[in-house]
């Protein structure tokens, strides 16, 4: 790719990014270049000087080397939530911060060797069809990863260690998470979910929300409908979280009520919401539909149904990429230089955070 060519789509990238127009790049310039200069740039006719590539990066909050970054990340489709009411200018955002994080992830793997192939471990399972699929299903992959019936500690790590990228974003209110796969290095797919840490704020909804996109990535499904897919991949999530096995043991085989309080304890253990444990409730067929509404209805009239009288205090953060990043720069396979512009921050910023390396 010609120079003036990668600095325009690199540029266009940074201005998506940030939600900026042409113009707004040129008013967090203060007018030191023009909107119509700045068309220039994008649209691959100049590359500006050095001093001015250095003035942009701080207006887009980019480090100077990601204008020159030439390693190619294509998304492939999409699909939002139902409902998910997302205009274009969030959706650029959404594409093109998942993409920047992913480029310096997978090129720092590259520089380290690492394998990045992804193994379905529902690879063969038949079209999901009923919810009884669905519940295999999950049992097959959490014994394929050795999961047992317990708690799952860290989803977010869980999923990074079986080679799927997790991309945390901070984007519009409307959007929860999404799931594709990603093109690389000339046609390496590699799967990604990301959540949005605006809408999904709380760690167990963060759990719930990566195992509903987990269910897009692994489940195959026939001709239905929209709500009957996510549906279905609630319903996986809520398995993956809590076993059939496990909630019969907490709250037996048939009940006629449960009380807030051994709800509580399960989300507190298992870190599944208490919303989501009374609908895996009712999906084992612990609970009838008519308590289970009963109890939805207790919920909103509460003003339970965002924040519920008891939070999950578990830890859904993956520290997998500053460990590679650790790796490669105490082992010197990057320099410092390098480990910057990887981690899109500035040489003394590098320093100042991670003081220890340095010593």
């Amino acid at each position: 790719m010609k120079s003036k060519s990668l600095f325009a789509e690199r540029f266009k990238s940074a201005r998506m990014m940030n939600g900026f127009s042409l113009q707004d790049v040129a008013d967090a310039l203060d007018g030191q270049l023009s909107r119509q200069a700045l068309h220039r740039y994008e649209k691959g006719e100049v590359v500006p000087d050095e001093d001015k590539i250095n003035m942009l990066s701080k207006a887009l909050s980019v480090n100077a080397d990601f204008f020159s970054r030439n390693t190619v990340i294509e998304l492939g489709e999409i699909e939002y939530r139902l409902n998910a009411k997302i205009s274009q200018k969030d959706e650029a955002i959404i594409n093109e911060t998942t993409k920047e994080y992913l480029s310096r992830y997978l090129e720092l793997e590259e520089i380290l060797g690492f394998d990045t192939t992804f193994i379905n471990p529902l690879e063969g399972f038949d079209i999901i069809k009923s919810y009884e699929q669905v519940n295999e299903a999950a049992n097959i992959v959490r014994n394929v990863w050795s999961l047992g019936t317990g708690a799952i500690f860290n989803v977010v790590e869980l999923l990074e260690d079986k080679k799927i990228k997790v991309v945390k974003l901070d984007v519009a209110d409307d959007f929860e998470g999404l799931q594709t796969c990603v093109a690389y290095n000339e046609g390496i797919k590699i799967p990604v979910v990301a959540y949005n840490i605006k809408k999904t704020n709380k760690p167990d909804r963060i759990r719930l929300t990566l195992l509903h996109e987990l269910a897009h990535l692994i489940l195959k499904f026939e001709e239905i409908s929209h709500a009957q897919k996510e549906k279905f991949c609630f319903q996986f999530a809520g398995a993956m979280l809590l076993p059939e096995t496990t909630i019969k043991e907490e709250l037996g085989d048939f009940r006629n009520k449960l009380s807030m309080n051994e709800l509580g304890n399960i989300k507190m253990q298992y870190g599944i919401s208490m919303q989501a444990i009374v609908m895996r409730a009712k999906d084992c067929k612990i609970i009838n539909e008519h308590y289970t509404k009963q109890f939805f209805f207790l919920f909103k009239q509460m003003n339970w149904r965002i924040d519920e009288p008891f939070d999950y205090k578990g830890m859904e953060e993956s520290h997998r990429f500053e460990q590679l990043l650790f790796r490669a720069l105490i082992e010197n396979q990057i320099s410092v230089s390098k480990a910057s512009l990887l981690m899109n921050m500035s040489e003394s910023d590098l320093k100042n955070k991670y003081q220890s390396m340095f010593i």
